[in-house]
């Protein structure tokens, strides 16, 4: 398996857009995320791969200075993003 929490952490975006969408977090609704930006995807894996797809294509466009950014497209796919990497974290074992 591919090690999501790494790349995730080598994406560089603006603080502010970070800070946004430590906000969005708190509202992640996985549902309706993933119906909108991995409508098809049902592995935790492909999920993840298609949000780092989506998130790179809004990026290039935020960069571009296209009218056709969305910031709150960006911060919730950002969001779905984090979110969907955490579950993919194996869960420390007590004992």
């Amino acid at each position: 398996m591919p090690d999501f929490r790494t790349a995730l952490s080598e994406i560089r975006r603006p603080g502010i857009l970070m800070r946004a969408v430590r906000f969005a977090l708190t509202d992640y609704h996985r549902p309706t995320a993933l119906k909108r930006f991995a409508p098809e995807e049902k592995r935790p894996e492909g999920i993840v791969s298609k949000l780092f797809e989506t998130e790179a294509r809004i990026e290039e466009i935020r960069q571009s200075g296209a009218s056709t950014y969305s910031i709150c497209d960006h911060i919730e796919v950002l969001a779905a993003l984090v979110a969907e990497t955490r579950l993919l974290q194996p869960r420390p074992v007590s004992g």
